[in-house]
């Protein structure tokens, strides 16, 4: 559970907002929300992993 001590004022719930905001984000909340939206199969998971290597790998040796 994320806490926020919210100091008076608007700034106060601004600032907390804020950081709520980043939180949220760094925890990773909303990237686990849409992965279990739907199922994917194990072995698909892993072949688009090992289509996104290839892809990665192919991107540096045009660089090289």
């Amino acid at each position: 559970m994320i806490i926020i001590e919210v100091q008076g004022g608007k700034d106060g719930l601004e600032k907390a907002l804020k950081k709520f905001k980043r939180k949220f984000e760094k925890i990773g909340i909303t990237k686990e929300l849409r992965r279990r939206k739907e199922f994917t199969k194990p072995s698909v998971e892993r072949r688009n992993e090992i289509k996104k290597a290839k892809w990665r790998q192919h991107k540096l040796d045009e660089l090289q």
